[in-house]
């Protein structure tokens, strides 16, 4: 009987080392233990101060579009590069502590895969939101007379398409851009191209510019919820 396990033992842990990749274990829906880890705390920490960091960025950038004329101030295109730019050094600056979720669409779409628990998934967005809040909120306070009469920097559907239009370009920006974060993840391509995980963050942040790029002119996009949370925390005239 030993014989038998130590045989299918080896048998199994070759065909492990035969395999390219290693698919990680599914997480578990509701982990405890996590709560004593150190490394959750840690994590939420870097996800609050990166969405933080991304809010302020974002919302400054735009506020200092809406106060430019048509020929001054960074135009669209550079609020595209601003917000893909930040989540390029944001993901590459986190991604081995949290995992550089940042946008709570990302969170949600990594639970409903099973790489995270349902513990981390709640926490990490409650991070998310209060960075997010934090952030607009030092916006508020370096630009508020900016701030109060630009609206605060928040969206609105431009004249011209209705608010299913603006519902469909959101839908298929958070899309694309979690769709790339699975792929620049996916632990198949680890295998087949070794400097893939270094060059994870450039394909995600590149995605986040894309899908600004083009739909700021019919709709200027969220794909990130907790921007929509602060606009509805914050700002009082936000529709």
């Amino acid at each position: 009987m030993v014989i038998i396990l130590k045989e299918s033992h080896e048998e199994g842990h070759s065909n492990q080392q035969g395999k390219e990749y290693v698919d990680p274990l599914p997480a578990p829906l509701i982990d405890l233990a996590e709560l004593k880890l150190w490394s959750l705390y840690r994590a939420l920490i870097a996800e609050f101060i990166v969405t933080l960091l991304f809010l302020y960025i974002t919302v400054a950038t735009v506020i200092g579009y809406k106060k430019s004329g048509p020929c001054d101030g960074v135009g669209l295109l550079g609020i595209a590069w601003a917000l893909g730019g930040m989540i390029f050094v944001l993901v590459y600056c986190t991604a081995g502590i949290s995992g550089g979720h940042i946008n709570p669409a990302v969170t949600f779409g990594l639970f409903l895969a099973r790489k995270v628990s349902l513990i981390r998934a709640v926490v990490y967005m409650v991070a998310q939101c209060l960075g997010a809040i934090c952030g607009v909120g030092l916006v508020k306070a370096f630009m508020k007379h900016e701030y109060n009469t630009l609206g605060g920097g928040t969206n609105s559907v431009a004249q011209g398409y209705s608010k299913g239009t603006a519902l469909g370009v959101e839908i298929i920006g958070t899309f694309g851009v979690v769709y790339t974060v699975f792929s620049a993840t996916d632990p198949k391509r680890s295998a087949r191209d070794s400097h893939v995980p270094v060059l994870a963050p450039l394909p995600i942040g590149l995605s986040v510019f894309i899908v600004h790029k083009h739909t700021k002119t019919s709709n200027p996009t969220t794909i990130l919820p907790a921007v929509g949370f602060v606009s509805l925390a914050l700002v009082s005239n936000y529709s």
